[in-house]
């Protein structure tokens, strides 16, 4: 039953997150986001194999990411991910980099924010490390992390 209204909630936020990208749909806006996904992805400290042939499955499927050409959320994806692969602070500091470039958009800045947390929690469980990495994505934005119930 929760498992069931789980799914529902996400279903319902994806539908909402994908009209919001659908407005501001920019190449900043998608290297943000899937900037944001890869330091979610790589939150626990690395990526098994699996786990990023699941996450490029979401980034292809996600609706809310389906108003841009697949084929550049995936090259963007192994890039930053090859980055966090060669050294874990290179990469996080260039998927930093690439999200601060929506500092001065806030309504972009959100909605990214927005969409990593919804990535988060897209397995059901959007556990510790994946809340502190979204909160470092926060604070690279200039938000506040408690602005999206997050504990990190």
């Amino acid at each position: 039953m929760a498992l069931n209204w789980l799914k529902d909630k996400f279903s319902e936020v994806s539908k909402g997150l994908k009209d919001e990208v659908t407005r501001f749909k920019s190449q900043a806006l998608l290297e943000g986001v899937v900037a944001g996904c890869t330091v979610v992805a790589y939150a626990d400290g690395l990526v098994k194999p699996e786990e990023k042939q699941k996450m490029m499955g979401f980034l292809r499927t996600n609706d809310a990411l389906s108003v841009y050409d697949t084929s550049k959320v995936i090259t963007l994806f192994e890039k930053l991910s090859s980055k966090y692969e060669f050294d874990r602070q290179i990469g996080e500091m260039e998927c930093l980099a690439t999200i601060a470039k929506l500092k001065s958009k806030p309504a972009e800045a959100r909605l990214l924010v927005r969409v990593c947390c919804a990535i988060g929690s897209s397995d059901g469980n959007f556990d510790a490390q994946e809340q502190q990495a979204v909160g470092r994505i926060c604070r690279e934005l200039g938000l506040d992390p408690g602005e999206f119930d997050l504990k990190g």
